[in-house]
């Protein structure tokens, strides 16, 4: 469990790192020079008394340090649940697994609790770590110590809670990364706000260029904000949904191959 942490963070990690050197690079190489074009082009125009209309292009939208943290955090959190949806991948093939070999009409006494025990202890060390088998040996020590099925179905339903707990506090960055990209966003529109209340001099002699740049400065973190907020909500409903599913098919699973043959002992 601790290597599968350590690992976990690292990646991580890595994942962030590698998301600030990707976006920076396409801002830097891309995005802003192209923006920068059109709006000194357009500046151009007005300065020269011609009429002219603002184009919303994507990379006058996104051109901003607020966007670019925004688009930052946005492939952070989604580095962070494709790791999450892989790993649940990965438990729900095991649950396709013939894990435990009761034959049908076949009676478990406590006794035999410890013979069962042996195939789960066969798997591979990070299959030991996913929930149906640390389940199944949870109920199997159990039996094996108590002798009593209500106690095995107790530790079964209590395994899963647990389970369903981790997983769920887990999400805990991608919650903080989804209320704090409207933050970041809600920044950008003060900034732009504040800077185009700066410029109002220069409207009132005639220069509204740089109030409608730093307006779009406003709106444009907002918008892009609240657009990736969504991408990132959605994202995450439907990963716990999956690890939702999990815990129930993993309960499920428990019951049906192996709660079912148990027998009480006398």
């Amino acid at each position: 469990m601790k290597n599968s942490l350590s690992s976990e963070f690292m990646f991580q990690l890595f994942a962030l790192l590698t998301a600030i050197i990707l976006v920076h690079a396409m801002y830097v190489a891309v995005i802003r020079p192209s923006a920068d074009d059109q709006l000194a082009a357009e500046m151009a125009a007005q300065a020269a008394g011609e009429e002219v209309v603002p184009k919303r292009s994507l990379a006058v939208v996104i051109r901003d340090f607020e966007q670019e943290a925004c688009f930052i955090l946005l492939i952070w959190a989604l580095s962070i649940m494709g790791y999450k949806g892989r790993q649940n991948m990965k438990e729900q093939q095991l649950l396709e697994e013939e894990l435990l070999s009761i034959p049908e009409g076949t009676s478990v006494l406590p006794e035999d609790a410890r013979q069962y025990s042996r195939s789960i202890e066969a798997l591979p060390v990070t299959q030991q770590g996913y929930l149906l088998p640390r389940t199944l040996l949870s109920a199997l020590q159990r039996f094996a110590t108590t002798g009593s099925i209500p106690a095995v179905s107790d530790a079964i339903r209590e395994q899963c809670d647990i389970e369903s707990d981790r997983l769920d506090s887990e999400l805990s960055m991608v919650r903080y990364i989804a209320w704090a990209i409207p933050s970041i966003g809600f920044i950008g529109t003060v900034r732009g706000i504040g800077d185009a209340l700066g410029q109002a001099y220069k409207a009132v002699e005639g220069d509204i260029s740089g109030v409608t740049v730093s307006l779009g400065v406003a709106f444009n973190s907002t918008f892009v904000a609240l657009v990736l907020s969504i991408i990132i909500m959605f994202c995450l409903h439907q990963l716990q949904l999956a690890q939702e599913r999990l815990v129930l098919n993993g309960q499920r699973y428990a019951d049906s191959r192996l709660l079912r043959f148990l027998v009480a002992s006398d």
